[in-house]
């Protein structure tokens, strides 16, 4: 009988990694944060987490859980989540929502402020990783908001990340990163400082002075008590279990103003939803009244 070699990456790994720590570190991610990993997700957790043991000096995925489990581990949970957590995002992605927000949500706004001389506008960005979607929320209320300083209008950036929210703090970005954002509003909304080596892009201050950036785990308590025109929750909910992002709709649903708005990802759905939203678009939603 001729017997296979079993070259795969398994055999060549760094660091151990067995089964059971992979089950042990996924039943805490999804307990600290609510996110699946299901089983063919191991070899993208050890490749996530690979650079953590290195930094720590540690040998061994066994090390790592007995780390985490020891007096000291409750600060290394919050490095796990970070390391775990995926942050893909670009300015202007999935354009058709920010058009829709300037066409249907600001107009709406505009108008009911024209009736009821109350110029107020609230917008949450749940899951703003970089900073790239509360930055282009931003700027098309600087497009489509005309006198904007008289408005009382905030946007509130939350992330799980504890690192993605101080780099989306900054508002600092490479060249590379504007590809999507028009030269007129390049030079409208961004500043640049050129080095010898690449040219950086800060957001202007009147931009970022729309932002409040906040970690804040979505399951666990939030501290916001007032009611958003529109919520910003795009490709998070992908990491959920279908009770998970039940709940968490809920609890969207219970902070919007009525006829509120409700942005999810390109491959998410509220089908199972139905009582508290309405589809309105693709992958826009919308408060039923």
């Amino acid at each position: 009988m001729r017997t296979t070699l079993d070259l795969s990456n398994r055999a060549e790994r760094e660091f151990p990694f067995s089964v059971k720590e992979f089950r042990y570190l996924a039943s805490l991610v999804y307990e600290r944060s609510g996110i699946v990993l299901a089983a063919h997700k191991q070899d993208m957790v050890y490749a996530r987490l690979a650079r953590r043991l290195r930094s720590l000096g540690l040998s061994s995925f066994q090390q790592y859980c007995e780390l985490i489990q020891s007096e000291d581990g409750a600060s290394e949970i919050g490095s796990l989540i970070n390391a775990i957590t995926t942050n893909l995002t670009r300015f202007f992605r999935e354009i058709h929502h920010f058009e829709h927000l300037r066409e249907v949500v600001l107009k709406e706004s505009s108008l009911h402020a024209a009736q009821s001389g109350q110029r107020r506008l609230r917008i949450w960005s749940a899951g703003c990783s970089s900073g790239e979607e509360p930055y282009s929320i931003a700027m098309m209320l600087m497009e489509g908001l005309p006198g904007l300083e008289r408005w009382d209008a905030r946007i509130l950036a939350t992330d799980l990340d504890t690192s993605m929210v101080e780099k989306a703090a900054t508002g600092c970005y490479p060249e590379s990163a504007l590809h999507n954002v028009p030269r007129t509003m390049q030079l409208r909304y961004f500043e640049t400082d050129t080095s010898e080596y690449d040219t950086e892009w800060t957001v202007a201050s009147a931009v970022r002075r729309l932002i409040t950036f906040k970690q804040l785990n979505l399951l666990g308590a939030w501290p916001m008590s007032g009611k958003f025109d529109a919520i910003f929750c795009r490709n998070v909910m992908i990491y959920f279990d279908a009770a998970t992002k039940a709940k968490l709709v809920s609890r969207f649903a219970g902070l919007l103003k009525p006829r509120g708005w409700l942005y999810v990802g390109h491959s998410e759905s509220l089908l199972d939803n139905q009582s508290s939203f309405e589809l309105k678009g693709r992958t826009i939603y919308q408060m039923v009244a």
